[in-house]
């Protein structure tokens, strides 16, 4: 093979000649004669040639423009037509699978539709058509998907109009599994009912909210639910400030202090230490909650124990319930009894729903770039391209 045979990347072909002025020309012909489509038989005569005139790729600026001369081929044996097939050129298309590819790549990585029509020669809606087909194909290639064993649920907002919609997630393998409009069981009931593979989920990641956790087990009857660790800390936190703001208002207001209450106290230096004691030193019951948090807090931080040391653990974790049970944070305390078996699962397992609010981060990029989406069906799709996509395309 010719060194201008392997830059064409297309097989088969033989360049007769290549014209290099404003665009590099190239015209190329079959290199041999295929079998018959229809029957395989390999006697064919040449009925006639046309040519074929398609944009491929480009050489440094200059665009690679190919002249295919195409036969038409009639089979002796069966007495039918077909016209000769080239690898990585579609029917009926005026450019290669190549440069439609190096078209879609470039406007996915941020170049826009009116600087691609400039370079490449092509028209913004030719590049918008051209987004969307590859993005269709992106997808196709996720469909027949089976549920993922490790699934994470979360929800995000979509438009003021549409709501909310509900994000699944394979925590796994750190794919967006799909994207569903709607938070409520009444919007997603159709949804789960006919969602292949349901019944092998088994972990499920979410929130603290109650919709979500009774549509899991209705819905994934072989799943466990692990709640979300940062959610869980996140509502430990918003509960202490909660009786901070009753317990002294001025000092809530206090910056430096809210920096300090809100981390961990394991995570402070010497100097935050004291400065922070000197403050509880004047509020004794502030003091003790603000403690009781802490320690609170130490149990949620855990993960990869062993079932030995999580029973170990275990009437520690209650007996620290019991006392916030008996102090103003009781509010606190019920809730963490109703969602006792899902938190305690955290110190089982390690992942959490972190991979699917990146996953949300990525989402409303992907909107602000569009301006924002009014159809939902073309959000999913392009989330699904984007989000949940082995990042390989399959060439025709």
């Amino acid at each position: 093979m010719s060194p201008i045979d392997s830059i064409l990347g297309i097989p088969g072909l033989v360049v007769q000649q290549v014209n290099r002025a404003q665009d590099i020309h190239v015209w190329a012909r079959p290199k041999r004669r295929p079998s018959c489509l229809y029957c395989q038989a390999p006697n064919l005569r040449i009925k006639a040639t046309y040519q074929r005139t398609l944009k491929h790729t480009r050489q440094g600026n200059q665009l690679m423009v190919l002249h295919l001369a195409v036969p038409k081929y009639h089979c002796t044996q069966c007495n039918r037509y077909f016209r000769h097939r080239f690898a990585g050129i579609g029917p009926r298309r005026r450019a290669t699978e190549a440069y439609r590819l190096e078209v879609f790549e470039a406007h996915e990585g941020g170049v826009s539709q009116r600087k691609l029509s400039i370079t490449h020669q092509i028209g913004s809606a030719t590049v918008e058509r051209w987004y969307q087909s590859f993005v269709k194909q992106r997808v196709s290639e996720l469909s027949g998907r089976a549920c993922p064993q490790v699934l994470g649920i979360d929800e995000h907002f979509f438009t003021r109009k549409q709501g909310y919609a509900t994000t699944l997630v394979d925590l796994k393998n750190h794919k967006v599994f799909d994207v569903v409009l709607g938070r409520s069981e009444a919007s997603l009931r159709s949804y789960l009912k006919r969602l292949p593979g349901r019944e092998s989920v088994r972990v499920i990641v979410m929130d603290l909210s109650e919709t979500y956790r009774r549509m899991a087990q209705k819905y994934f009857p072989n799943a466990l639910i692990v709640a979300d660790r940062f959610h869980v800390v996140r509502l430990v936190n918003q509960h202490f400030l909660k009786l901070w703001q009753q317990y002294d208002p001025e000092g809530r207001k206090n910056r430096g202090l809210l920096s300090l209450m809100r981390r961990h106290h394991w995570k402070l230096s010497a100097v935050q230490k004291e400065n922070l004691r000197q403050y509880l030193a004047q509020e004794p019951v502030l003091r003790a909650l603000y403690f009781a948090k802490q320690q609170l807090n130490g149990f949620l931080v855990m993960k990869s124990l062993n079932r030995k040391r999580a029973q170990k653990m275990m009437p520690q974790f209650l007996a620290l319930i019991e006392q916030f049970e008996q102090s103003p944070a009781r509010a606190l305390a019920q809730t963490l009894r109703a969602w006792l078996e899902p938190i305690v699962r955290m110190w089982r397992f390690t992942k959490s729903n972190g991979i699917t609010e990146g996953f949300h981060t990525k989402m409303e990029m992907l909107s602000r770039r569009a301006y924002g989406f009014r159809n939902f069906e073309n959000y999913r799709l392009r989330v699904l391209a984007q989000c949940g996509w082995n990042g390989v395309i399959n060439r025709v």
